[in-house]
């Protein structure tokens, strides 16, 4: 059985959680996070990186990496 991503689930579950509380407003970052995984799928086909980890959960990542930075969860 071929194992679709790198990422543990408890892991990945800890970081939208992360996510989501840091957040002023749940829509917003659900939003934000839905709009990168879209721009993500559509780069995808340029660049295969890593292409058993799908667009929302890459996406889920690289923004809780990015909690250090206002202007991601901010309201703008």
């Amino acid at each position: 059985m071929l194992k679709r991503s790198t990422v543990d689930n408890a892991q990945l579950m800890r970081r939208a959680e992360d996510l989501v509380s840091a957040a002023s407003n749940r829509y917003r970052i659900t939003v934000q996070v839905a709009s990168r995984a879209q721009r993500r799928r559509y780069e995808d086909f340029e660049n295969l990186d890593d292409p058993k980890m799908k667009p929302v959960i890459r996406a889920i990542i690289e923004m809780s990496d990015e909690l250090t930075q206002p202007e991601i969860i901010g309201d703008e």
